[in-house]
């Protein structure tokens, strides 16, 4: 206990809260003393504990001071207890409830519980040892002991000081923010010219379109990607930016859209694509089979694996085919329900 010293308990410039506790009492090794009911409040920098109803009476202890912490289970009629290991008390100490101590550790009784999540983050500040990195002012120096005046002064600094820096913080805030817009507006039109060159490139390729047009106007955006991608040689796009193109498309009132399927695939196709028109050629191809999968659907159409399966799928919820999912995958069959009706 002797390496507690006394604080007005405010935080000071750098010193941030991490975690505060009820209803602590601390030991002095395995003695009770008279610090029976307290706020344990832990910073990047100290342990501070301050007696519930006397306010007054607060007292910290550096975290540098600590060697290593443990934890102690609760018992019949006993609280959970966190032990903290000290080092010895340094000669120019400031004034403390105790100047001197025969234990080399104080104990952490939490009557309320949280000692779990108090010993974790102890844990990890002791890990991550902030208050080296983060020193705080010489102000611990000055606000011990039973002096009102001198406290009361050390605050109002201190809040003055913190006031100043978030001024300079919000203004800091405000310029990156700036920035930030600028970019952003650089950014967008980028984008619009990359959807633009998107719709050319594909323009250009006429055998490719032409070949779409005949699988009904759509195709993935993985073929897309390697389609741009091929077109712009070394200067390759990253798929992230060519969502973010094909998202701008039907806003720019070019002849391709993005279209989200409901199973997450998203494909470009055409704005004069005609959701019925493919419907009604899978059931058809589906009709003069019996039956067929989506591999084999994508044989005959001449298309990949992926589009093929969600034709069927769309024209299953429109009630033109229905399933049999079985161990040997899933087949589509025409819904004669609906073709009998």
């Amino acid at each position: 206990m002797d390496r507690f010293v006394w604080t007005s308990g405010l935080l000071e410039i750098n010193e941030t809260l991490v975690i505060q506790q009820r209803g602590v009492r601390i030991y002095d090794g395995e003695e009770k003393i008279k610090f029976d009911a307290g706020t344990l409040l832990l910073s990047t920098h100290r342990l501070i504990w301050r007696d519930q109803k006397n306010h007054e009476c607060c007292m910290a202890v550096p975290l540098s001071q600590i060697v290593f912490i443990e934890e102690q289970a609760a018992g019949i009629g006993k609280s959970a207890k966190i032990v903290v290991h000290l080092h010895p008390a340094p000669p120019n100490k400031e004034l403390g409830p105790f100047q001197s101590s025969k234990n080399s550790y104080i104990k952490l009784s939490f009557k309320e519980h949280g000692q779990i999540e108090f010993y974790r983050r102890l844990s990890e500040e002791m890990t991550q040892r902030r208050w080296e990195n983060m020193p705080v002012s010489q102000s611990f120096q000055t606000n011990r002991g039973p002096q009102p005046g001198r406290i009361r002064a050390v605050g109002i600094v201190g809040i003055e000081r913190k006031l100043e820096e978030k001024r300079k913080e919000t203004d800091k805030n405000i310029s990156e923010a700036f920035e930030d817009l600028s970019k952003l507006m650089v950014k967008a039109k980028e984008m619009v010219e990359l959807s633009k060159s998107i719709a050319n490139k594909i323009k250009d390729k006429q055998g490719d379109i032409t070949e779409d047009e005949e699988r009904g106007g759509i195709m993935s955006l993985t073929e897309v990607y390697c389609l741009v991608n091929r077109a712009r040689g070394m200067e390759l796009l990253s798929p992230e930016d060519l969502v973010n193109s094909c998202k701008m498309l039907e806003a720019l009132k070019l002849p391709l859209r993005l279209r989200v399927f409901d199973s997450g695939v998203m494909v470009i196709e055409l704005q004069s694509h005609k959701e019925e028109e493919m419907v009604a050629s899978a059931l058809e191809t589906v009709s003069e089979k019996g039956s067929l999968t989506s591999e084999e659907f994508a044989k005959l159409v001449g298309m990949s694996v992926l589009l093929a399966k969600e034709r069927l799928l769309l024209a299953e919820k429109m009630g033109h085919l229905c399933r049999d999912d079985s161990v040997e995958g899933l087949r589509f069959y025409p819904n004669l329900f609906m073709s009998q009706s």
